[in-house]
């Protein structure tokens, strides 16, 4: 089944999908990344995953094969083991006699099949499969998860729920008996399942409530809020406890806050759970953000900027001093996108220092530092003590007052390559917001490169469907974005064809939801990205306002977020609907 790469790169080349000149550097990227020159492709956007799967079907004569909508029975599933699956992206989808039939992403993973075919004993016919079909045969193993966690409540748990549900609720609970609760083994199931789950899931946040009758538990995927599981309230106290265990908090403190850390290793992967506990009416609210540890090899394409954008931030990073500054709400991914200009940063000829609240990741050769508050240790004391650390290159996790503000001001005056966070809505309002913390406007027209604002959307999943809109639908969506200026955006990138009208534009919208697909699947940036250019210097300088200084930005070029949302919805990443949503919180 091996893919000669002279043979699939000619065939790419010949269906006009790169040029010579493409594939050359491509290729050189790809031997100093150490991937695959498939990899790089999709990775920077030139071939859809999707295209590149059935090119490599057809080449290697792998069947190709379309599992959206299929059920496999457990009995066929479980052939391979769920960590075998989710590692190798490979799934056991039939069996006939003495073969078995299994869908895999790479058609070269020979070891995985040889082991596949020992484990077995049976002889492997392989079949190419998508991404999205991977996805819906690993959710399939979830179910699976759901059966096993109710079977823990049925019978290990029950004994247990019924002499926590006769119990005096308002009797004196001793650290000690918490500690017992916590280390009961059905608890211990019990919050293992739930973790293995989130992570299985791509969870970024688990949610642990307790209302009048209930334990509910909830994941953040995709942004979206989902139930995942109704527990019993008696069950209640003893999963805080066990967690309180895990992050090595105070179990006989039941009346304030408190915070806390834990990592757990699951299929080869590292995972941290930064967990916040607030008493309620009913208990104490649990919620613990899920951070993989492993940030490498994200890009600025893959976050999703390109065009003009990609350009003035790839500007930017190439000065050995100033401010590059992202904006946005909490869990607009500010923080990734630092990470990953820290990445290309990153290089042994520079010093790389943060201080962070709390330390999100761990990069190699970065030295990170965490900020605590209850003993003094500030940003503001952070940053003042990095500068006495010769850095090249410092992270401030976010700019809170104006003695942080003028430290990192400061710094990038003094030959400093400075990165924060803002707290604001549009990259504009950035500017008036550093002026609101005391910071002189000739101080910052002399260290700001570009201001970053940015969202997350969801993006569709495999199973879209492709639509047109209406007269009226374009002319209400007119009234909200500047389309002209979005589709000479279009045209300049080469997303479009130079005679194409709105009225031919397609665009995509969820197709038919399952159980296993809700539409959407994964996040993606929509950005503006404002450069601090002369005229904008001097609008900030005349004391101009943030509506002046983005009309300034945007007759230079810059794109606004609603306008890079309906950019990918053409591009058919996601759908109107998800961009106004988004934007208009």
């Amino acid at each position: 089944m091996y893919i000669d790469q002279e043979k699939l790169f000619k065939f790419i080349i010949d269906t006009g999908l790169i040029t010579q000149d493409e594939y050359e550097h491509f290729k050189e990227l790809a031997e100093t990344s150490k991937q695959k020159l498939q990899q790089v492709l999709v990775s920077q956007g030139k071939v859809k995953e999707e295209d590149m799967i059935k090119i490599e079907s057809y080449l290697s004569g792998v069947p190709f094969i379309d599992l959206s909508d299929k059920k496999i029975s457990s009995d066929i599933l479980y052939l391979i083991p769920e960590p075998i699956a989710r590692k190798h992206n490979i799934v056991a989808i039939g069996k006939k006699d003495n073969t078995l039939e299994v869908a895999l992403l790479d058609a070269d993973d020979l070891p995985v099949i040889d082991f596949v075919k020992k484990k077995t004993g049976l002889q492997i016919v392989p079949r190419l499969t998508n991404v999205e079909s991977m996805k819906q045969m690993l959710l399939q193993y979830q179910k699976s998860l759901k059966v096993d966690f109710g079977d823990i409540l049925q019978t290990e748990v029950a004994g247990a729920v019924q002499t926590l549900a006769e119990a005096d609720p308002n009797a004196e609970v001793s650290s000690e008996d918490l500690r017992k609760m916590a280390e009961d083994l059905p608890i211990v199931r019990i919050v293992e399942t739930l973790l293995k789950h989130a992570v299985i899931q791509n969870a970024s946040d688990i949610h642990v409530e307790h209302t009048e009758v209930e334990t509910v538990i909830r994941y953040r995927i995709d942004g979206m809020l989902h139930d995942a599981m109704i527990l019993p309230k008696a069950t209640g106290p003893s999963i805080v406890a066990r967690i309180k265990v895990l992050a090595s908090l105070k179990l006989d403190e039941k009346r304030l806050p408190q915070d806390g850390r834990f990592k757990i290793e699951l299929n080869g992967e590292k995972v941290s759970f930064r967990v916040s506990i607030l008493p309620t009416y009913y208990g104490e609210k649990i919620v613990m953000r899920l951070l993989r540890e492993a940030v490498s090899g994200f890009t600025l394409e893959g976050l999703g900027f390109h065009g003009k954008s990609l350009e003035d931030i790839q500007e930017a990073i190439n000065y050995s001093d100033g401010m590059i500054l992202t904006t946005g709400p909490t869990g607009s991914g500010k923080t990734t996108t630092l990470y990953t200009v820290l990445d290309i940063l990153n290089t042994p000829d520079v010093n790389i220092s943060t201080v962070e609240d709390p330390v999100e990741y761990q990069i190699k050769r970065i030295n990170q530092t965490a900020i605590r508050s209850d003993i003094g240790f500030t940003f503001a004391t952070g940053l003042r003590s990095l500068l006495r650390q010769d850095p090249d290159i410092i992270m401030v996790g976010e700019i809170r007052d104006n003695e942080t503000a003028a430290l990192a001001i400061n710094a990038a005056l003094t030959g400093h390559l400075v990165l924060s966070t803002l707290h604001t809505n549009s990259a504009a309002g950035a500017i008036p917001r550093l002026i609101d913390m005391k910071c002189e406007p000739f101080l910052i027209v002399s260290t700001a490169k570009v201001i970053v604002a940015q969202r997350l959307i969801r993006q569709l999943s495999e199973t879209k469907e492709k639509y047109t809109l209406s007269d009226a639908e374009l002319a209400n969506l007119q009234k909200k974005v500047d389309l002209d200026k979005v589709m000479e955006v279009l045209k300049e990138e080469k997303i479009v064809a130079k005679n194409m009208s709105w009225e031919k534009v397609p665009f995509y919208r969820p197709g038919k939801v399952t159980e296993t697909d809700s539409g959407y699947a994964g996040r993606l940036g929509i950005h503006e990205v404002l450069k601090v250019s002369s005229a904008i210097k001097e609008l900030i300088m005349s004391d101009a306002n943030a509506d002046k200084i983005e009309e300034q930005a945007k007759t230079e070029g810059m794109i606004t977020m609603l306008e890079d949302g309906i950019f990918k919805a053409v591009q058919g990443l996601t759908s109107i609907e998800e961009v106004l949503r988004i934007v208009s919180e």
